[in-house]
Protein backbone atom coordinates (compact mmCIF):
# COMPACT_ATOMS: atom_id res chain seq x y z
CA UNK A 1 0.00 0.00 0.00
CA UNK A 2 2.72 2.29 1.32
CA UNK A 3 4.17 1.58 -2.52
CA UNK A 4 1.08 2.38 -4.09
CA UNK A 5 0.94 5.91 -2.50
CA UNK A 6 4.44 6.60 -3.30
CA UNK A 7 4.20 5.80 -6.97
CA UNK A 8 0.61 6.85 -7.58
CA UNK A 9 -1.83 4.87 -9.61
CA UNK A 10 -1.97 3.64 -13.17
CA UNK A 11 -5.31 4.44 -15.40
CA UNK A 12 -5.83 0.35 -14.98
CA UNK A 13 -5.67 0.68 -11.25
CA UNK A 14 -8.01 4.14 -11.64
CA UNK A 15 -10.44 2.36 -14.01
CA UNK A 16 -10.86 -0.72 -11.73
CA UNK A 17 -11.76 0.57 -8.68
CA UNK A 18 -14.05 3.75 -10.12
CA UNK A 19 -15.86 1.93 -13.00
CA UNK A 20 -19.53 2.36 -12.36
CA UNK A 21 -20.84 1.18 -15.69
CA UNK A 22 -22.11 3.97 -16.86
CA UNK A 23 -19.07 6.04 -17.57
CA UNK A 24 -17.01 4.32 -20.68
CA UNK A 25 -12.99 3.33 -20.69
CA UNK A 26 -12.83 6.78 -23.01
CA UNK A 27 -14.82 9.04 -20.20
CA UNK A 28 -12.98 7.47 -17.30
CA UNK A 29 -9.66 8.09 -19.07
CA UNK A 30 -10.60 11.66 -19.87
CA UNK A 31 -11.04 12.34 -16.18
CA UNK A 32 -7.81 10.46 -14.99
CA UNK A 33 -5.89 12.53 -17.10
CA UNK A 34 -7.82 15.67 -16.15
CA UNK A 35 -7.19 14.80 -12.70
CA UNK A 36 -3.38 14.26 -13.17
CA UNK A 37 -2.23 17.12 -15.95
CA UNK A 38 0.99 15.16 -16.73
CA UNK A 39 -0.21 12.30 -18.91
CA UNK A 40 1.92 9.82 -17.91
CA UNK A 41 -0.25 7.65 -16.26
CA UNK A 42 0.82 7.85 -12.87
CA UNK A 43 -1.57 9.58 -11.22
CA UNK A 44 -0.21 11.44 -7.84
CA UNK A 45 -2.63 9.94 -4.76
CA UNK A 46 -2.80 13.96 -2.90
CA UNK A 47 -4.14 15.25 -6.68
CA UNK A 48 -6.72 12.51 -6.44
CA UNK A 49 -7.57 13.06 -2.87
CA UNK A 50 -7.57 17.07 -3.87
CA UNK A 51 -9.94 16.52 -6.56
CA UNK A 52 -12.54 14.55 -4.47
CA UNK A 53 -12.03 16.99 -1.33
CA UNK A 54 -13.06 20.09 -3.67
CA UNK A 55 -16.64 18.17 -4.93
CA UNK A 56 -17.36 16.89 -1.36
CA UNK A 57 -20.25 18.94 -0.61
CA UNK A 58 -22.74 17.82 1.85
CA UNK A 59 -21.19 14.33 2.15
CA UNK A 60 -18.13 15.94 4.23
CA UNK A 61 -21.00 15.98 7.03
CA UNK A 62 -22.20 12.48 6.14
CA UNK A 63 -18.44 10.90 5.87
CA UNK A 64 -17.37 12.60 8.98
CA UNK A 65 -20.47 11.59 10.87
CA UNK A 66 -19.82 7.67 9.49
CA UNK A 67 -16.47 8.02 11.11
CA UNK A 68 -17.65 9.27 14.26
CA UNK A 69 -20.26 6.32 14.28
CA UNK A 70 -17.97 3.85 13.47
CA UNK A 71 -15.99 4.73 16.58
CA UNK A 72 -18.86 4.70 18.77
CA UNK A 73 -20.23 1.22 17.15
CA UNK A 74 -16.68 -0.21 18.10
CA UNK A 75 -16.98 1.94 21.23
CA UNK A 76 -20.32 0.01 22.52
CA UNK A 77 -19.61 -3.32 21.09
CA UNK A 78 -15.62 -3.59 23.07
CA UNK A 79 -18.10 -2.52 26.42
CA UNK A 80 -20.59 -5.17 25.30
CA UNK A 81 -17.94 -7.35 25.13
CA UNK A 82 -16.37 -6.97 28.53
CA UNK A 83 -19.79 -6.35 30.66
CA UNK A 84 -22.38 -8.43 28.94
CA UNK A 85 -22.24 -12.30 30.71
CA UNK A 86 -21.70 -10.32 34.04
CA UNK A 87 -25.04 -8.50 33.66
CA UNK A 88 -28.14 -9.38 35.01
CA UNK A 89 -30.86 -10.27 33.34
CA UNK A 90 -32.12 -7.50 32.78
CA UNK A 91 -28.88 -5.39 31.54
CA UNK A 92 -28.92 -8.84 29.38
CA UNK A 93 -32.30 -7.44 27.53
CA UNK A 94 -31.27 -4.09 27.61
CA UNK A 95 -28.60 -5.06 25.72
CA UNK A 96 -30.03 -7.03 23.17
CA UNK A 97 -32.39 -4.72 22.85
CA UNK A 98 -30.22 -1.82 22.19
CA UNK A 99 -28.25 -4.07 19.32
CA UNK A 100 -31.16 -4.96 17.65
CA UNK A 101 -32.56 -1.98 17.40
CA UNK A 102 -29.39 -0.24 15.85
CA UNK A 103 -29.03 -3.03 13.58
CA UNK A 104 -32.73 -1.86 12.66
CA UNK A 105 -31.96 1.70 12.40
CA UNK A 106 -28.64 1.16 10.05
CA UNK A 107 -30.58 -1.55 7.76
CA UNK A 108 -32.70 0.91 7.03
CA UNK A 109 -30.95 3.84 6.55
CA UNK A 110 -28.72 0.85 4.05
CA UNK A 111 -31.74 0.60 2.20
CA UNK A 112 -32.16 4.41 2.03
CA UNK A 113 -28.96 4.58 0.67
CA UNK A 114 -29.04 1.64 -1.78
CA UNK A 115 -32.19 3.19 -2.96
CA UNK A 116 -30.76 6.70 -3.45
CA UNK A 117 -27.69 5.27 -5.19
CA UNK A 118 -30.42 2.80 -7.76
CA UNK A 119 -32.14 6.24 -8.13
CA UNK A 120 -29.23 8.23 -9.65
CA UNK A 121 -27.84 5.16 -11.66
CA UNK A 122 -31.17 5.00 -13.63
CA UNK A 123 -31.30 8.32 -14.29
CA UNK A 124 -28.14 7.95 -15.79
CA UNK A 125 -28.58 5.01 -18.09
CA UNK A 126 -30.59 4.75 -20.85
CA UNK A 127 -34.66 3.71 -19.90
CA UNK A 128 -34.65 -0.25 -19.77
CA UNK A 129 -36.31 -1.90 -22.53
CA UNK A 130 -38.57 -4.86 -21.74
CA UNK A 131 -35.89 -7.45 -22.58
CA UNK A 132 -33.62 -6.34 -20.26
CA UNK A 133 -36.25 -6.19 -17.43
CA UNK A 134 -36.48 -9.82 -17.72
CA UNK A 135 -33.06 -10.05 -16.61
CA UNK A 136 -33.03 -7.52 -13.58
CA UNK A 137 -35.02 -9.38 -11.09
CA UNK A 138 -33.26 -11.07 -8.19
CA UNK A 139 -33.96 -14.19 -9.21
CA UNK A 140 -35.43 -15.88 -12.33
CA UNK A 141 -37.74 -17.84 -10.23
CA UNK A 142 -38.99 -14.40 -8.41
CA UNK A 143 -39.45 -12.90 -11.76
CA UNK A 144 -41.86 -16.08 -12.69
CA UNK A 145 -43.47 -15.75 -9.80
CA UNK A 146 -44.43 -11.79 -10.04
CA UNK A 147 -45.56 -12.64 -14.02
CA UNK A 148 -47.10 -15.30 -13.39
CA UNK A 149 -49.68 -14.14 -10.75
CA UNK A 150 -50.45 -11.35 -12.57
CA UNK A 151 -51.41 -13.40 -15.71
CA UNK A 152 -53.24 -15.94 -13.80
CA UNK A 153 -50.84 -18.61 -14.63
CA UNK A 154 -50.24 -21.21 -11.51
CA UNK A 155 -46.33 -22.97 -10.53
CA UNK A 156 -47.39 -26.43 -10.01
CA UNK A 157 -44.02 -28.12 -9.20
CA UNK A 158 -45.22 -31.52 -11.54
CA UNK A 159 -45.48 -29.01 -14.48
CA UNK A 160 -42.51 -28.51 -17.22
CA UNK A 161 -41.47 -25.51 -16.58
CA UNK A 162 -40.56 -24.95 -20.41
CA UNK A 163 -44.50 -24.85 -20.36
CA UNK A 164 -44.68 -21.81 -18.44
CA UNK A 165 -41.79 -20.26 -19.75
CA UNK A 166 -43.47 -20.47 -23.09
CA UNK A 167 -47.00 -19.12 -21.84
CA UNK A 168 -45.11 -16.12 -20.07
CA UNK A 169 -42.96 -15.29 -23.43
CA UNK A 170 -46.47 -15.46 -25.56
CA UNK A 171 -47.90 -12.92 -22.33
CA UNK A 172 -44.87 -10.29 -22.56
CA UNK A 173 -45.37 -10.48 -26.57
CA UNK A 174 -48.74 -9.94 -26.34
CA UNK A 175 -48.43 -7.23 -23.96
CA UNK A 176 -45.47 -5.74 -25.77
CA UNK A 177 -47.93 -4.85 -28.85
CA UNK A 178 -50.76 -3.20 -26.71
CA UNK A 179 -48.39 -0.83 -25.07
CA UNK A 180 -47.98 0.97 -28.06
CA UNK A 181 -51.63 1.93 -28.39
CA UNK A 182 -51.88 3.14 -25.12
CA UNK A 183 -51.98 6.89 -23.94
CA UNK A 184 -48.42 7.95 -21.94
CA UNK A 185 -48.35 7.46 -18.40
CA UNK A 186 -47.49 10.32 -15.80
CA UNK A 187 -44.78 8.26 -15.17
CA UNK A 188 -42.34 6.15 -16.98
CA UNK A 189 -41.79 3.28 -14.97
CA UNK A 190 -43.28 1.60 -11.40
CA UNK A 191 -41.36 0.21 -9.01
CA UNK A 192 -41.69 -3.47 -7.76
CA UNK A 193 -40.22 -4.13 -4.38
CA UNK A 194 -39.86 -7.85 -3.19
CA UNK A 195 -39.83 -8.74 0.13
CA UNK A 196 -38.46 -12.43 0.58
CA UNK A 197 -38.37 -13.26 4.73
CA UNK A 198 -38.08 -17.00 6.42
CA UNK A 199 -40.21 -17.17 9.71
CA UNK A 200 -38.87 -19.24 12.85
CA UNK A 201 -41.54 -21.88 12.73
CA UNK A 202 -42.93 -21.34 16.34
CA UNK A 203 -43.41 -17.23 15.55
CA UNK A 204 -45.70 -18.25 12.17
CA UNK A 205 -49.01 -17.34 13.91
CA UNK A 206 -47.21 -14.43 15.22
CA UNK A 207 -45.84 -12.82 12.61
CA UNK A 208 -49.01 -12.99 9.78
CA UNK A 209 -50.71 -11.25 12.88
CA UNK A 210 -48.17 -8.48 12.63
CA UNK A 211 -48.26 -9.20 8.26
CA UNK A 212 -51.64 -8.40 8.20
CA UNK A 213 -51.71 -4.87 10.05
CA UNK A 214 -48.62 -4.12 7.80
CA UNK A 215 -50.52 -5.06 4.68
CA UNK A 216 -53.23 -2.72 5.63
CA UNK A 217 -51.07 -0.05 6.26
CA UNK A 218 -49.35 -0.50 3.52
CA UNK A 219 -52.25 -0.66 1.44
CA UNK A 220 -53.55 3.04 2.62
CA UNK A 221 -51.20 4.45 1.42
CA UNK A 222 -51.81 6.84 -1.87
CA UNK A 223 -48.35 5.93 -3.52
CA UNK A 224 -49.42 2.35 -2.84
CA UNK A 225 -50.70 0.70 -6.24
CA UNK A 226 -50.70 -2.82 -4.69
CA UNK A 227 -49.33 -5.12 -1.94
CA UNK A 228 -49.59 -8.76 -2.03
CA UNK A 229 -47.83 -11.94 -0.24
CA UNK A 230 -47.19 -15.22 -0.96
CA UNK A 231 -45.81 -18.55 1.15
CA UNK A 232 -44.01 -20.74 -0.48
CA UNK A 233 -45.68 -24.38 0.03
CA UNK A 234 -43.55 -26.29 2.37
CA UNK A 235 -41.97 -23.81 3.71
CA UNK A 236 -42.13 -20.92 6.67
CA UNK A 237 -41.20 -18.64 3.70
CA UNK A 238 -43.04 -15.55 2.53
CA UNK A 239 -42.73 -13.44 -0.49
CA UNK A 240 -44.09 -10.04 -0.48
CA UNK A 241 -45.00 -7.66 -3.68
CA UNK A 242 -45.14 -3.98 -3.20
CA UNK A 243 -46.14 -1.48 -6.00
CA UNK A 244 -45.00 1.71 -6.01
CA UNK A 245 -45.69 4.81 -7.71
CA UNK A 246 -41.76 5.32 -8.13
CA UNK A 247 -38.87 4.78 -6.22
CA UNK A 248 -39.01 7.96 -3.80
CA UNK A 249 -42.45 6.74 -2.64
CA UNK A 250 -41.22 3.62 -1.02
CA UNK A 251 -38.54 5.18 0.15
CA UNK A 252 -40.07 8.18 2.02
CA UNK A 253 -42.28 4.53 3.31
CA UNK A 254 -39.23 3.08 4.54
CA UNK A 255 -38.95 6.07 7.19
CA UNK A 256 -42.93 5.81 8.22
CA UNK A 257 -44.40 4.93 11.84
CA UNK A 258 -46.01 1.64 10.41
CA UNK A 259 -42.65 0.50 8.34
CA UNK A 260 -40.29 0.49 10.90
CA UNK A 261 -43.09 -0.69 13.76
CA UNK A 262 -42.86 -3.76 11.14
CA UNK A 263 -39.13 -4.21 11.23
CA UNK A 264 -39.10 -3.90 15.11
CA UNK A 265 -41.84 -6.71 15.11
CA UNK A 266 -40.44 -9.36 12.89
CA UNK A 267 -36.51 -8.36 13.39
CA UNK A 268 -36.30 -11.35 16.34
CA UNK A 269 -38.88 -13.62 14.33
CA UNK A 270 -36.74 -14.71 11.15
CA UNK A 271 -34.30 -17.16 10.83
CA UNK A 272 -32.19 -15.12 8.18
CA UNK A 273 -31.63 -10.98 7.06
CA UNK A 274 -34.82 -10.15 5.07
CA UNK A 275 -34.28 -10.23 1.78
CA UNK A 276 -35.10 -7.03 -0.57
CA UNK A 277 -35.02 -6.74 -4.02
CA UNK A 278 -36.33 -3.79 -6.50
CA UNK A 279 -37.42 -4.29 -9.90
CA UNK A 280 -38.54 -1.11 -12.33
CA UNK A 281 -42.05 -1.93 -14.51
CA UNK A 282 -43.12 -0.04 -17.60
CA UNK A 283 -46.39 2.27 -16.01
CA UNK A 284 -48.07 1.76 -19.17
CA UNK A 285 -48.62 -2.20 -18.08
CA UNK A 286 -50.16 -1.41 -14.74
CA UNK A 287 -52.29 1.07 -16.68
CA UNK A 288 -53.52 -1.58 -19.43
CA UNK A 289 -53.77 -4.12 -16.43
CA UNK A 290 -56.52 -1.81 -14.36
CA UNK A 291 -57.92 -1.12 -18.20
CA UNK A 292 -58.38 -5.05 -18.29
CA UNK A 293 -60.08 -5.77 -15.06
Amino acid sequence: FLSLLRRGLSFDEFNAYFADGILTTEELQELFYSIDGRQNNNLDTDKLSDYFSQHLGEYLNVLSSLESLNIAILKAMDKTKEEYQGSSVLGQFVTRFMLRETSSQLSSLQRSLQCAMEAVEEQSSPAPTRRALRFTCSSAVSYMYVCCSAAGLTLDHEENWCSQINKLQQLLDKLECQVCHLSAPTSINILLVQRQMSVIEGDVDKFQMVLKSYLAATAAQTDNLHVSVQKLPGKSCYIMYEFWQDRLSWMSYLQSNSSKDFQRCVIDMLEDAEVVSTMLLPASWWIMSNNNN
